[in-house]
């Protein structure tokens, strides 16, 4: 099941009131569905080509903030991974961004310094507030919120659990083998070589070792 909703709602939503949406619409829409997906799974290959598709049929709108909000579903999934690259794709937009896709970029790059949390997508408000992904009930949102505070330096060792958790009930072998590093270098750092060891063993598993 797509876990982008609220991208739907926000692509779909300048034509909300038509019977039936122009195609670049409905094809951006899936391209990004299909696009997190591979992504998500680790198939960078797949995940490239429809991410693509999905920025190509946007920027036939001519319309930056919509393109904008392409890349930001790209630096959300990356983010979720725990992979940093500064969303490159979004800055070159940024200037003709909206206020709220402005704040929701300073918020994946755990720049949260003046934020503004009610410019946030409803469910990350409550991350800036209280620091915590207890209230996040969506999985990927609850990936891309862990990702935001680890790179914020706000994330606790409680909710780095419910990230691997997140991650491995989705089946999402991008995500998990990150965050599964982030607890093998804590384990290591504790001295805590069983734990070490049993993380090392779901690494292994998950990556396809032998």
């Amino acid at each position: 099941m797509r876990k982008l909703a609220w991208v739907a709602i926000i692509l779909l939503s300048a034509c909300a009131s038509k019977p039936t949406p122009p195609s670049w619409q409905q094809n951006a829409h899936d391209s990004l569905g299909a696009f997190t997906d591979a992504y998500l799974a680790g198939d960078s290959a797949a995940a490239s080509v429809e991410f693509a598709r999905a920025r190509s049929d946007t920027a036939s709108t001519g319309r930056p903030d919509l393109v904008a909000q392409v890349e930001l579903v790209r630096c959300a999934a990356q983010v979720a991974s725990l992979v940093f690259d500064g969303c490159p794709g979004f800055a070159a937009l940024a200037p003709d961004a909206t206020p709220a896709q402005r704040a929701y970029a300073a918020y994946l790059s755990g720049n949260w310094q003046g934020l503004q949390p009610g410019l946030l997508p409803e469910q990350h408000r409550s991350v800036v507030a209280n620091g915590s992904l207890a209230a996040v009930g969506d999985p990927l949102a609850r990936m891309v919120a862990a990702g935001a505070l680890f790179k914020a330096e706000r994330i606790t060792p409680a909710d780095i659990g419910k990230a691997i958790d997140t991650a491995s009930g989705q089946g999402w072998r991008r995500p998990l083998l990150m965050w599964l590093g982030v607890a093998a270098k804590r384990a290591e750092a504790a001295g805590d070589t069983a734990a070490l060891a049993q993380i090392r063993r779901r690494i292994e598993l998950a990556s396809g070792e032998r």
